[in-house]
């Protein structure tokens, strides 16, 4: 949703649901939605095959990484965007905090379909290969994020640059 203040366009982050976001990724959590398995005599469940990597391209490989993000001061103007064309990328947040997901749909960057969502920290998000998106946006304080991606050769991210005209309000 997006309301435009003067030459600035407001964007309001809605809530992280599968279906809201199933064009751009996969929401990564366990619920009742999932496939969950029983393993280990029952002392575990599984919650099975919440989201498709996809990182073959190129001879590609996973990589897990652990992303460290430090919040940005509120009202937060969006400068940029990017992508990555051969793989997919997933975050799996590690803390107890909140964080905001910012996505534009695949193919040319088109600023009108910006989508913002706000993630709990049960959630994680899988972006699909060529998924729009902004870099991880940490609310309220220092956030770690599990991260796998794709390692191998090639250029695997494409950056647009804009102009902070778009502003993130949570209220």
């Amino acid at each position: 949703m997006t309301e435009t203040i003067s030459n600035v366009q407001i964007l309001k982050p809605q809530a992280l649901t599968a279906e809201a976001f199933s064009a751009f990724g996969d929401v990564i959590e366990a619920n009742e939605q999932a496939k969950k398995l029983e393993i280990n005599n029952g002392y575990t469940q599984r919650y099975h095959d919440l989201a498709l990597v996809d990182v073959n391209d190129n001879d590609g490989h996973p990589l897990i990484n652990i992303f460290r993000s430090t919040p940005l001061a509120q009202p937060i103007a969006i400068r940029m965007m990017e992508r990555h064309p051969k793989g997919s990328q997933a975050f799996i947040p590690l803390g107890p905090n909140p964080y905001l997901v910012v996505v534009a749909p695949k193919g040319d960057f088109d600023i009108s379909k910006l989508a913002v969502f706000i993630a709990n920290s049960n959630q994680g998000v899988n972006y699909h290969k060529g998924t729009w998106h902004h870099f991880c946006l940490a609310l309220y304080e220092e956030s770690d994020f599990l991260v796998v991606d794709r390692g191998g050769s090639g250029d695997n991210c494409d950056v647009v640059e804009l102009d902070g005209s778009l502003i993130i309000a949570q209220s």
